[in-house]
């Protein structure tokens, strides 16, 4: 008997709050599942995954550093999909930024240029990040091209600039022949908080993204035609907001933040521009934003809560010599729960009684 799904008109906070926790919940029983199916106690590895981690204090910080992009690039998106506008290519975006601003790092090398150089590098960051990040959206503004096509396929095309860039004419002369570019100048490198450890810079700039973004759409008219152009678009146009223009600004901003996040990884954790300088961030900050619920706050949660997969993937590696692939099935699992929860606290199955056909 056919299926279809019918909106509901009111829909419960609490079931809407659950849905990430029973998304969660499912993930780590199909994580056990898995971990049964190769031969692996799945106690010992969700405590591996998840709990040992969070006993050390190194581990702790390298938590914090991880989550930063994730954090970063997450709440960019988060201003797309209230929009209804599907960046799929945030790592494009990252890497964009990541490229132009290490441009300026490189050119400076060696020159003892003052402390002016980060500061224009995560500008320029934000710009080139910004700039990827509108060629999706001209697309699909001027022809109608989907957004979710072109952003994803521009990825490609920034990663392998980047990878033709450090194996050619950003390639370090004394780099034993390694495809990567001469280690920054300490003028362009992110300031360590504390003098020592990981923790650099960008945790305190992610942070002060997560308040600007909560005021923005929380509490200011750019937040509401965003909120009400995703939701609503004729009333939105009723209202006197241009769809172009809220398609360019909030394409804009995803890709300002992601570029802003790839600039701030290369400067801090990384030092020097590397063919593999995301071990997938821009996706991952996909399931960060779902999972968070669009709201900065959430996904800053959710952003820890992904960096410990990433933790726990690289402790499992070593103790069970476990593949890391293992850990994008748990991202990708949490994902595909996450929107399966979505659809069912938003939408009824019902059959359709008194099909006729002709």
């Amino acid at each position: 008997m056919p299926l279809r799904l019918e909106r509901q008109e009111n829909i419960s906070t609490l079931r809407l709050a659950a849905a990430p926790l029973v998304a969660l919940v499912v993930t780590l029983i199909v994580g056990a599942v898995m971990f049964v199916a190769l031969g692996h106690d799945p106690v010992r590895a969700f405590t591996i995954y998840f709990i040992e981690p969070l006993g050390d204090p190194w581990t702790l910080q390298e938590l914090v550093v991880k989550a930063c992009p994730l954090l970063l690039i997450g709440i960019g998106l988060a201003f797309c999909y209230r929009a209804n506008r599907w960046n799929i290519g945030a790592e494009g975006q990252y890497v964009a930024g990541a490229v132009l601003g290490s441009w300026l790092a490189l050119a400076t090398h060696g020159t003892e240029a003052g402390p002016w150089v980060l500061p224009a590098m995560l500008m320029l960051g934000a710009i080139g990040g910004a700039l990827w990040g509108l060629i999706p959206a001209f697309l699909r503004v001027r022809f109608g091209s989907s957004e979710i096509l072109t952003s994803l396929m521009l990825v490609y095309v920034a990663q392998y600039g980047l990878d033709y860039l450090v194996r050619g004419p950003w390639k370090d002369p004394q780099g034993f022949n390694f495809p990567q570019s001469v280690t920054f100048d300490d003028v362009a490198l992110m300031p360590l908080l504390f003098g020592e450890g990981r923790l650099h810079g960008g945790v305190i700039l992610a942070l002060v993204t997560v308040v600007v973004a909560t005021f923005v759409l929380g509490r200011t008219l750019i937040g509401f035609s965003i909120e009400l152009g995703g939701s609503a678009p004729r009333a939105a146009a009723f209202a006197g907001f241009d769809e172009k223009r809220v398609t360019y600004g909030v394409f804009a901003v995803s890709g300002a933040l992601a570029g802003l996040a790839g600039i701030v990884e290369v400067a801090g954790p990384i030092g020097q521009l590397q063919p593999t300088i995301s071990p997938g961030y821009g996706f991952t900050a996909i399931i960060a934003a779902m999972l968070g619920r669009l709201h900065p706050v959430g996904i800053l949660v959710s952003s820890l809560v992904l960096a410990l997969t990433y933790i726990g993937g690289e402790a499992a590696q070593i103790s069970m010599r476990l593949p890391f692939d293992v850990t994008r099935v748990f991202q990708g699992t949490l994902l595909i729960a996450i929107l399966a929860a979505d659809v069912l606290v938003r939408y009824r199955i019902r059959r359709v009684e008194g099909a006729s056909h002709a």
